[in-house]
């Protein structure tokens, strides 16, 4: 992951077109053209060996022969030459190109890169439509029609939809900041953009089309950076089997699952639609709308019927309208007729003038319990449209100057009437759509992003504080079925591997005859009352298919006869089947029991995916499973849980009691951390895991498992807790403390360590007097990027609390961190930040940092010196002199 250059390319101070061409409606020519009179301030140079001049300005025979560096190179010539031209580039100085070139092979694409890396040129494409920068007045691109700058960022790799995306939002008055054709993204790609657009103040929103994700760690870290910066919506091509197919041979990426794509917008806090049109309405509403602050939803309407549509597409949407106050309702008695709605759609009625529809606004824009307002008008020969939307316009101003602004949508049905109204509103920065479910769309999309933000910020419930796993026992099982030559590890084998990591399970036992299992069947008969008798082979995974599962077996007589009976039909049903023999367990009886399926498999893009659902020998039928990204921790568990509809049975109805949901989270979190510290597992099904008031149960698994040395599994898209970064600690006063990377749940330990600093420390470590810490701010520290920055946390192993902690956020190279600690004013002096700050640097160096850096109050004496014992070096701040600077080379 770097953005390292993208300076040059999103904000160059000088161009060179490579294949500047006088040919009528060519891409060289359309591009001389553009870069001519666009009004770039700084030089745009050409180069062609065969003119002189184009349109006017001097073309040079070779890149050499360009009079200053460019920033930037846009490249338009046969795919033969780019690399070449790359290399003479990059030999120049120049950090960045734009390659509208399509066509290169995959030697030429690999070619062109070879030639980059040396200088850590950044190559935007090939194959694409280029670059558009409004507010630089740049236009690379053969983009039929140049965008108006805005703030709007619009990433694609499609550049037939950004021409249609262009098109549309210039008649609507809708600005970009940065129009990025990503074509096959060869270097730069949707992670590297996101990284840089994150920090970027040009830009509001971005806007996404998407068909393939290339590197999922690196895309899954910035989409979440930027997630939390500014609203991000994509929109992702390829949602089924065959638009798959199409996309693939597009971009020539694998696309993966549309299930693991919407586990990973959803994990990163993206918001998704799924049409064009959604796109389009998403890209006017962030443009214009202020944040939402609730999702309480007040629509006004003249037509009762018009309201009710909007009124059911938010109940489709699961949106909330806002109720009436009853002081808004006395305000509203006193200025409608008596015949109006008395509620929430308000209706003003068909015959309403300009006055009515000022007043009602005067009244629900002050109504605190409204979030937003859905104005709404149908034509009647009673009243003008543009009367309305005027009167409405000047409710509104009063509204800004006197409130702090609601977002306030508009919808003016009918086509030659209500255009004039949608003009003035969109005029005046203000959303017009032409139907109600087109706005009610659009509000819920805000909703959307505003639930997005707040998952992002959730504190999740703290795990036991007993949560271990025998790490080294699954590890064992896994070697032992590698070493024996099998992929798919016994039944045994499965649920002792769920075993080591706490997933309860019924013991399973092994038999190689009929007559054995009737012996063995003799414990789980006297225990269970009944047992359950399976067939056993390496070549059959789904058991019950053919009639190689017999249940409620009570009596040794029965068992002996189910296993004769199993075979006879097993081998009949599956003659080219390996039998080894029979499991035998006990029969739980748990009749009021849900079964469900929790399970894992890799995605070809995004690497590990869980799954969760209704389980059962039906589970194909039922198709009601929800998938994830690990790690989980217990609030992504349930957030997984809430997505299937087996979700609404656990939580119990009539005489049925809730299922307990907190032992099936905690089953997700356990399996979470036994895929991500095993990459052998390729494949793992729970099914049926039985769940009910009682707690959970695992009856069958099939775990498949690989050489992780010779077929090495596709990484995890999201970093894991790195769980082998834990130590112990004696602190000198007297027992011991556990410092461990930080987890999202230690934010409940935070109020009580904060209120532990003294003023003088605090101060010291935030550089200015705090006197509490929010959620928001509190959610930041704790629930940190691993692939990108690192915090330890120092717990007392007797009572929990939070003794210091220590951290580094790292710059989008990867290269430099910035690091800070703190530790209770009680601990100071007794060497926890010393031991914080050499466990920080260690897993510093080998995650490969090059420097550690830090700003140091010049008075936090004890600060510097520990840092000097350190070997840190320490400077002045030429810019501050109250502050120090202090490096340490790695």
């Amino acid at each position: 992951m770097t953005i390292r250059n993208l300076d040059a390319l999103l904000a160059p101070r000088s161009v060179a077109l490579v294949g500047a061409s006088p040919e009528p409606a060519t891409i060289g020519s359309i591009l001389a053209a553009k870069l001519q009179s666009g009004g770039f301030e700084g030089p745009v140079r050409f180069m062609n060996p065969r003119h002189e001049t184009i349109g006017g300005t001097p073309c040079y025979r070779t890149i050499a022969a360009l009079p200053e560096v460019p920033d930037l190179a846009v490249i338009a010539t046969p795919p033969a030459t780019v690399p070449g031209i790359v290399k003479e580039l990059g030999d120049k100085g120049t950090r960045a190109a734009v390659v509208i070139t399509a066509g290169l092979d995959a030697a030429q694409k690999q070619a062109m890169l070879d030639a980059a890396r040396p200088h850590c040129l950044r190559v935007q494409g090939p194959n694409c439509l280029g670059l558009m920068l409004p507010p630089l007045n740049l236009d690379a691109s053969f983009c039929h029609r140049s965008p108006v700058a805005g703030d709007l960022a619009f990433l694609s790799q499609s550049g037939a939809l950004i021409t249609s995306i262009v098109d549309w939002a210039n008649a609507r008055s809708i600005g970009f900041s940065h129009v990025v054709s990503l074509g096959d993204m060869a270097d730069v790609d949707f992670g590297d953009l996101l990284d840089y657009l994150a920090a970027d103040r040009k830009s509001r929103a971005i806007l996404l089309y998407m068909e393939s994700v290339t590197s999922a760690p690196k895309f899954m870290s910035a989409a979440r950076r930027a997630a939390r910066a500014k609203p991000v919506v994509v929109i992702k091509s390829g949602r089924h089997a065959a638009g798959a197919k199409a996309a693939r041979s597009h971009t020539g990426a694998l696309a993966g699952s549309d299930a693991a794509y919407e586990a990973a917008f959803r994990r990163a806090g993206l918001l998704r639609v799924t049409e064009l049109e959604d796109l389009f309405d998403a890209a006017e509403i962030l443009s214009r709308v202020p944040p939402l602050a609730g999702e309480r939803l007040m629509i006004v309407t003249n037509g009762g019927g018009a309201g009710v549509l909007a009124a059911d597409r938010l109940a489709d949407w699961n949106g909330t309208l806002a109720p009436l106050s009853d002081a808004t309702r006395a305000t509203l008695d006193a200025v409608l007729p008596a015949t109006w709605s008395g509620a929430n759609p308000v209706d003003i009625i068909g015959d309403a003038k300009p006055e009515r529809y000022a007043a009602t606004l005067d009244a629900l824009l002050s109504d605190a319990a409204a979030d937003a307002v859905l104005v709404m008008n149908c034509p009647t020969a009673l009243a003008d449209s543009s009367e309305a939307a005027a009167a409405c316009l000047a409710a509104i101003e009063r509204h800004r100057k006197t409130y702090k602004p609601k977002p306030i949508f508009t919808n003016w049905l009918g086509d030659g009437a209500a255009e004039p109204g949608r003009a003035a509103f969109r005029g005046h920065g203000i959303p017009s759509f032409e139907t109600p479910d087109d706005a009610i769309t659009g509000f819920m999309q805000l909703v959307g992003y505003m639930r997005a933000q707040t998952e992002l910020m959730r504190t999740p419930p703290s795990l036991p504080d007993d949560l271990s796993f025998d790490t080294d026992g699954a590890a064992r099982i896994l070697r032992g079925a590698i070493a024996d030559g099998r992929d798919m590890l016994s039944e045994a084998e499965a649920k002792d591997l769920l075993a080591a990591y706490g997933i309860p399970t019924v013991r399973t036992l092994f038999a190689a005859s009929p007559d054995e299992a009737v012996r063995l069947a003799e414990e789980p008969l006297a225990r269970f009352g009944a047992a359950v008798l399976k067939i056993q082979s390496k070549d059959i995974s789904h058991k019950s298919d053919v009639g190689g599962v017999r249940l409620d077996l009570r009596t040794a007589a029965e068992v002996h006869d189910a296993a004769r009976q199993m075979l006879e039909t097993v081998r009949s049903r599956r003659p080219d089947a390996r039998i080894d023999g029979f499991s035998v367990q006990g029969m739980v009886k748990r009749p009021r029991a849900h079964e469900l399926l929790l399970g894992m498999s890799v995605d070809e893009t995004f690497g590990p995916l869980l799954t969760f659902g209704a389980g059962g020998t039906a589970v194909e039928v039922k198709r009601d499973t929800a998938q994830a990204l690990p790690p989980l921790d217990l609030g992504l568990a349930h957030d997984l849980i809430r997505q299937t509809r087996i979700a609404r049975l656990l939580a119990g109805y009539r005489d049925r009691p809730a299922a307990d949901l907190d032992a099936i989270a905690l089953t997700l979190v356990r399996l979470s951390y036994l895929v991500s510290e095993h990459p052998e597992i390729r494949e793992l099904d729970i099914n049926p895991l039985i769940a009910d008031e009682t707690g959970v149960i695992a009856l069958d698994a099939r775990v498949r498992a690989v050489d992780q040395t010779r077929e090495p599994r596709k990484p995890m898209a999201i970093r894991p807790y790195p769980s082998h970064w834990e130590a112990s600690y004696d602190l000198t006063s007297g027992g011991k403390a556990l410092i461990r990377p930080i987890r999202p749940d230690d934010e409940s330990r935070y109020d009580k360590f904060f209120a532990g600093l003294d003023r003088r420390d605090i101060r010291m470590r935030f550089f200015v007097p705090m006197k509490h810490l929010s959620h928001a701010f509190v959610a930041r520290l704790t629930q940190i990027d691993y692939a990108r920055e690192m915090a330890f946390v120092a717990i007392d192993m007797s009572d929990g609390d939070l003794l210091g902690v220590v951290r580094f956020s790292a710059d989008p190279d990867y290269k430099r961190g910035e690091f800070a600690v703190l530790v209770q004013s009680a601990l100071k002096g007794q060497g926890l930040g010393w031991r914080l700050m050499q466990h920080l640097i260690a897993y510093a160096r080998a995650e490969g940092l090059e420097e550690l850096f830090g700003n140091v109050l010049a008075e936090n004496t004890t600060m510097l010196a520990m840092c000097k014992e350190l070997g840190f070096s320490i400077t002045d701040d030429p810019g501050d002199s109250t502050v120090r600077l202090v490096r340490l080379a790695i």
